[in-house]
């Protein structure tokens, strides 16, 4: 009798331990995989991550931005125009973060995207970007202005302006939409010209594109923070639509400047000031707004980015004059196939179709 019990033990043991390190590798198997795909552990390509990954094995998220944003360690990309459409660089900034940050939730919120209602609206918004879809941590919601200016500042500001007599609407909105959103949820806000290389190790933080001028492409903070709240109240108090940056760039420096000065950087090493981190140029601006087109030239020797987070591609000033163009050998086509190289392949394979 003591023996079958004893088997009996051990059978149940066994199929315990069978039942919780399943569950334990569906739950973090994407975790995994893009963790050692993002180290170069792991060569794979789209076909292969699509056998392991299908989309029917990704979980619904038939839940709210607030469900998913609640750990305030968000990435956030907007998409603040009608647009549904994307181009290459904007597949390629949030696939790079997704790889990147496999622990966090990266967020598309997008103006043009129908209210998800119902698991099919979910699978029509994935399906909208395949090159996306691969990635667990990433999720696309809606963008509905009136509810992320709900309880801030800028609701009043938005209700009673007038899109028609803006001359920067697209940039304005894009402005206000970051700020809410940032300051309700916390997390990491980047625009669509970024390509993430490296992990940013600071949680409150911004992003000088010159000693002298605050960037407000990138940057970060804590749910909540009193300063994202006194951006957004400067933002209504100093409105002038018609002056270029007034509500973007300027406004954080005007800010920045009141409590800390013109920043002075004697290395690449960040400054504290008022318990924010202000990164050096050279995190996220290597080549400067002026060289941007060397993005799209051939180097003989690749720069290697050492002392940079996350490099801009100045989308303003190239206006879809230059693209990737696979088999250019251009510093960009390098940049596409090591971050971001599910978009990479997708073009790789549509220029292939085409010849």
């Amino acid at each position: 009798m003591l023996k079958h019990l004893k088997i009996l033990t051990f059978v149940l043991c066994v199929a315990a331990i069978s039942f919780f390190t399943k569950t334990f590798l569906n739950q973090n198997s994407s975790y995994i995989l893009n963790f050692l795909i993002s180290k170069g552990s792991l060569p794979i390509t789209e076909k292969d991550y699509y056998q392991i990954f299908k989309s029917e094995n990704i979980p619904s998220y038939n839940i709210s931005p607030s469900d998913v944003l609640q750990q305030g360690n968000g990435i956030f990309f907007l998409e603040t125009t009608d647009r549904m459409e994307e181009p290459s660089l904007v597949l390629c900034s949030i696939e790079s973060a997704a790889r990147l940050y496999p622990d966090r939730p990266v967020v598309f919120f997008m103006k043009g995207l129908d209210d998800i209602v119902n698991v099919d609206d979910e699978k029509k918004a994935r399906e909208r970007f395949p090159t996306l879809s691969f990635y667990k941590n990433i999720y696309i919601f809606p963008l509905r202005m009136e509810k992320v200016f709900a309880d801030t500042p800028l609701l009043a500001w938005y209700e009673k302006v007038d899109p028609k007599r803006e001359d920067y609407w697209t940039h304005v909105k894009s402005d206000a939409c970051r700020l809410a959103l940032i300051w309700k949820y916390g997390g990491i806000y980047m625009d669509t010209d970024f390509i993430s290389i490296r992990p940013i190790p600071e949680d409150n933080f911004l992003a000088p594109e010159h000693a002298t001028s605050m960037s407000n492409g990138v940057f970060g903070f804590s749910p909540r923070h009193n300063l994202m709240w006194e951006f957004m109240e400067n933002f209504v108090q100093n409105y002038r639509g018609n002056v270029w940056g007034q509500q973007g760039p300027t406004l954080f420096t005007r800010v920045v400047n009141k409590y800390c000065g013109v920043l002075k950087f004697t290395s690449v090493d960040h400054i504290k000031c008022a318990n924010v981190s202000y990164f050096h140029p050279e995190r996220f601006y290597p080549i400067q707004y002026k060289s941007w087109e060397k993005y799209f030239e051939v180097w003989k020797d690749l720069p290697t980015f050492n002392n940079s987070y996350a490099l801009h591609l100045y989308n303003f000033a190239n206006q879809g004059r230059k693209l990737m163009m696979v088999g250019s050998k251009t510093l960009v086509e390098h940049l596409y196939q090591q971050y971001c190289p599910f978009t990479y392949e997708s073009i790789l394979k549509n220029v292939t179709s085409h010849h």
